[in-house]
């Protein structure tokens, strides 16, 4: 059996692999283009999703697995990987700890204008009277209450923080004090001090957050975004911003990647930028990796029992 990998992983890392998995041969390459020459044998595919096309999956003759190593599968050729049955699972969980501390940390530095703190600093201005606020005892609404979700209420618990949901069915997840279905948000959006989206990318998501919810936030209220760039119709939120329907709003994810140097949310005062990097960890591979490994044990005994398995037809 051969698992080519595309992934450019730590040399510790395949040394573990090829260590603990003698009768499996690993061909590790960096890419996907030196990879290619060496699909047509591969069973298994170790890959972040983003370089794989239909003709790479005609390709890879005897694949059989692909396994994802990040969450987001909206550059994957899904409808090609369905036609040949190939058995898709992803990395699904191991952002939540560095994503939620992301969330918590920006989350922070609006409460306590950092933003203004920091240019104060740059201009050696000794301005003592900057208006702060907690984020002790207010309320926070997520909208996707996945693995990421739910540590973002398990770690807001902590500063006494109400923590609404919202999920497709308004089915119960772990941290949340109340759960709201999809059609519902806007019930609880005027609640919300901050809301959070963490949705993934598929076609039900697409501009999931409108104008029509902006205009249902409080005026002092930050808007989040962590999941995919476009759940958020952009030029939408720009109106609200400019409107002053919300105080603030932290992205760190764009619908057009980088975001374009002339874009006006890199010069607006109530707009943080971040560039793409709230699951940015040195325990990303690791995490990942433990991931493939459990599933990798349960795919050479034959076992159906794999961790974060795929359906093709909802991309998630």
């Amino acid at each position: 059996m051969q698992i080519l990998s595309t992934a450019k992983l730590r040399s510790d890392i395949k040394g573990q692999l090829i260590e603990a998995y003698p009768e499996v041969t690993f061909r590790f390459e960096r890419s996907m283009k030196e990879a290619e020459l060496f699909l047509s044998e591969a069973e298994i595919l170790l890959t972040y999703g983003e370089d794989l096309t239909v003709e790479h999956i005609e390709k890879a003759r005897h694949l059989k697995w692909i396994m994802v190593l990040s969450a987001g599968l909206e550059r994957m050729p899904l409808e090609a990987i369905k036609e040949r049955g190939i058995l898709i699972t992803n990395a699904r969980g191991i952002h939540s700890i560095p994503m939620a501390e992301y969330t918590i940390s920006v989350m922070l530095q609006v409460a306590r204008e950092v933003k203004q703190v920091i240019a104060n600093e740059s201009q050696g201005i000794w301005k003592k009277k900057v208006p702060m606020e907690e984020i002790t005892g207010s309320t926070i609404g997520v909208v996707g209450t996945g693995a990421i979700g739910c540590e973002i209420g398990r770690i807001a618990h902590a500063f006494r923080m109400k923590t609404l949901g919202v999920n497709r069915t308004g089915h119960d997840a772990d941290h949340f004090d109340e759960i709201y279905k999809n059609e519902d948000i806007t019930s609880m959006l005027p609640r919300c001090d901050y809301v959070v989206g963490v949705l993934p990318s598929t076609t039900n998501t697409k501009h999931y957050f409108r104008k029509n919810h902006f205009e249902k936030m409080k005026q002092s209220a930050v808007f989040i975004n962590i999941g995919r760039g476009d759940t958020v119709n952009e030029q939408e939120l720009l109106d609200s911003l400019n409107a002053g329907d919300l105080k603030h709003a932290v992205l760190d994810v764009f619908e057009n990647e980088p975001l374009d140097p002339s874009h006006p949310f890199w010069v607006m005062d109530n707009v943080t930028v971040t560039p793409h990097h709230s699951a940015i960890s040195e325990n990303y591979q690791p995490r990942a990796i433990e991931i493939f490994e459990y599933n990798l044990k349960k795919y050479l005994n034959e076992s159906n029992d794999m961790k974060n398995v795929i359906d093709p037809n909802r991309g998630y």
